[in-house]
């Protein structure tokens, strides 16, 4: 007689048998479709490369037929060919000058994630967000960011023009700029904020080798000094790197054992998660800054911070990309990039803020389930999936005018600033004076400086269409009188911000970077209002349990 433990035993040996033979049956399946449509697109390829009544070349059809196939999958799984592949292990010794910027892609479009801190992109204020329509004249339309990425560098010294369209702006903006080697540090700065509250600031540009030991090591100092009644950790424009060193950083506020982040995927080798390890190395209250150039790694600490109710998000929401990709040689120096991944933390989320359609992908959509269901964090507030990180206080993140654009792309802080420091030994100043605002206002007029706004271009069509119409002219004489009043309006409507990047640029100048930062925090609305709750806990608690 058989007893019960043995037929029980029997069958959950028969499901296991049963599950293995209809796993082992879809592998097949798998392996069936694959041989047959390979079969059918060899065959196919060859009769079109040897017959078509016009001579093609097979490595070109076959690069379009690769192409084609993987534009309907996500915009990240990519074909290298030999000079792109060249072209990569150039830019992995470091033998390769840039302007400073990541390039991704969003809504069909690549855009720049984050221009790094200091570099010739930002020094004339291309932006998280801006979309690359153009590379030196070349379009942008079908290419990959790692093209763009490719076209923007090249040899120290050498120029480069990128084409930009920004939000809110009509107009395409050209930049020229000058290649040169791009020096990225983990940690931009780590001094204090509110001296009166105690409160740490850390700005993290990067996920680089060791930034985690070195977050560890800034915090140290910082408790070292005084007390640290707050941290504010601001990942804005940091657009990832290595998520093994988010992981470390997320060690410091959270108690061992807790799963961080997964990453799950189609084929279980990629499968993995992260767990904190250390003892809780900062128990108060922690807030993160974000905007739209925070990106991967930076989303990681983020989200995982907020799943677990463990810090206050400020800012604007992240880019929005939660998916691992992993390069496969294949045959003749070629080799493909390919996504095998997404990142999901504590909540349960993804951190990837857009779905592609299976038409290609410029056919971008929010998938309208995905970028509306809730997760919740732990003390039970809600979070949403598919948009990247929403902050729990949102910011507005402030417009630039076409004035404000011009003195940057121009150069003309930058170079004012180069002459000024070349006749005065010491800039000790807390904000600009008046009469360096004035010399700035005379150097802008000695050099010639202006620019076009669109009421000057309508103006220039209207008087092209009517330059034979005498009886216009004074009309057209009084427009162009009434813009030229505007254009100085403009420069009294922009003077607050036009001071605040000028000193900035100056202070950059004699204290360097860090100094910059430093001088920066001082009226950077973020960095305020992280102040606010970090001085008011009982607010923070109250707004982290949901209350």
């Amino acid at each position: 007689m058989i007893k019960k433990g043995k037929y029980k035993a029997v069958f959950a040996l028969a499901i296991v048998v049963l599950a293995s033979a209809g796993i082992a049956a879809q592998q097949s399946d798998i392996y069936f479709l694959i041989k047959k449509n390979f079969s059918i697109f060899s065959k196919g390829y060859e009769n079109v490369a040897l017959e078509y009544v016009d001579e093609v070349d097979p490595e070109v059809l076959m690069r379009n037929g690769i192409d084609a196939m993987l534009e309907t999958l996500d915009p990240y799984t990519v074909l290298f060919n030999e000079a792109q592949n060249e072209q990569a292990e150039i830019m992995s010794r470091g033998n390769y000058a840039g302007i400073g910027i990541q390039a991704g892609y969003r809504d069909g479009e690549v855009v720049v994630i984050a221009p790094t801190e200091g570099g010739p992109a930002e020094q004339v204020g291309i932006r998280a967000g801006d979309v690359i329509v153009a590379v030196d004249g070349v379009s942008t339309e079908r290419l990959q960011p790692e093209e763009v990425n490719a076209l923007t560098s090249g040899e120290v010294g050498s120029e480069v023009t990128v084409s930009i369209e920004r939000f809110g702006l009509d107009q395409t903006l050209d930049f020229t700029l000058e290649r040169r080697r791009i020096e990225v540090s983990n940690i931009s700065y780590s001094g204090w904020i509110g001296e009166e509250d105690n409160t740490g600031y850390i700005r993290l540009s990067q996920f680089g080798t060791n930034s985690a030991e070195e977050i560890r090591q800034a915090m140290i100092e910082l408790m070292a000094d005084q007390d640290l009644n707050g941290l504010v950790i601001d990942v804005r424009d940091n657009p990832g790197g290595i998520l093994q060193e988010a992981v470390g950083i997320l060690d410091k506020f959270i108690e061992p054992g807790i799963t961080a982040v997964d990453i799950r995927g189609r084929v279980a080798e990629y499968n993995q998660n992260f767990t904190t390890r250390e003892p809780v190395m900062f128990n108060k209250p922690v807030v993160v800054l974000i905007n739209e150039g925070s990106a991967s790694a930076s989303e990681v600490l983020a989200g995982t911070l907020q799943d677990l109710d463990r810090g206050l998000i400020v800012g604007q929401q992240s880019f929005g990309k939660g998916l691992v990709q992993v390069v496969k040689p294949l045959p003749y120096n070629t080799s493909l990039k390919i996504t095998v991944a997404r990142y999901y933390i504590p909540s349960g989320r993804s951190i990837q803020s857009v779905q592609y359609t299976h038409q290609g992908r410029n056919s971008v959509i929010m998938d309208a389930d995905s970028s509306k269901r809730e997760f919740k964090t732990r003390n039970g507030r809600t979070v949403y999936e598919g948009r990247g990180i929403e902050p729990d206080v949102v910011s507005q993140n402030e417009k630039m005018s076409i004035l404000e654009v011009a003195l940057l792309r121009e150069g003309m802080y930058f170079d004012f600033a180069t002459e000024y420091e070349a006749t005065h030994s010491a800039f000790d100043y807390n904000e600009l004076p008046d009469e360096v605002y004035q010399e700035f206002r005379a150097y802008l007029e000695e050099q010639g400086f202006s620019y076009t706004t669109d009421s000057e271009k309508l103006l220039a069509d209207l008087s092209q269409k009517l330059q034979e119409v005498e009886s216009a002219t004074p009309q057209l004489e009084g427009l162009q009188s009434a813009i030229t009043q505007e254009k100085e309006a403009q420069f009294t409507e922009d003077e607050s911000n036009i001071r605040r990047t000028l000193y900035l640029e100056l202070v950059s100048r004699y204290e360097g970077q860090s100094g910059r930062v430093r001088a920066g925090l001082r009226t950077d609305p973020d960095v305020l209002k992280a102040l606010e709750f970090i001085s008011n806990e009982e607010e923070l608690v109250n707004l982290l349990s949901g209350n």
